[in-house]
């Protein structure tokens, strides 16, 4: 049996203040620690199944969701055959490669456009898919 390229599901919270919002979203992961990383400008927190995130950009609030997966070489397929451009990477992260997707306007059927955008997070890897590709 094949098991999935998708091994879990982050919710991105946007933040003002990380240090103040940790203990609410520990207690809800069950007093699960925080793993603290900055990216740029950028501080993030995943504790449980959230991404707390401070000091977005208004472009970087339009990201949704964190999606991990296995291995990033069939999300990357996965884009270009759904007419997706990358647009960045991959490239090193702070925990691994990343890129950043953005959605063909000609492959609207198949692309999701409603300008946000889904982190994929491979072992350690991310990739940004601006645009919205559905799985």
């Amino acid at each position: 049996m094949n098991r999935s390229n998708i091994v879990s599901v982050l919710a991105r919270i946007y933040v003002d203040d990380i240090e103040k919002a940790l203990p609410l979203y520990e207690q809800l992961a069950d007093g699960e620690a925080p793993h603290r990383f900055d990216f740029g400008e950028v501080r993030l927190a995943k504790v449980g199944v959230f991404l707390l995130v401070q000091g977005a950009s208004d472009e970087v609030r339009s990201h949704a969701v964190t999606v991990n997966v296995r291995d990033i070489r069939p999300v990357v397929d996965a884009i270009r055959a759904a007419g997706g451009e990358l647009v960045e990477g991959p490239a090193s992260g702070p925990n691994g490669a990343r890129l950043i997707a953005r959605a063909s306007r000609r492959h609207s059927a198949r692309i999701h456009r409603d300008g946000r955008t889904v982190d994929v997070h491979v072992s350690g890897a991310m990739v940004d898919l601006a645009g919205c590709l559905y799985f």
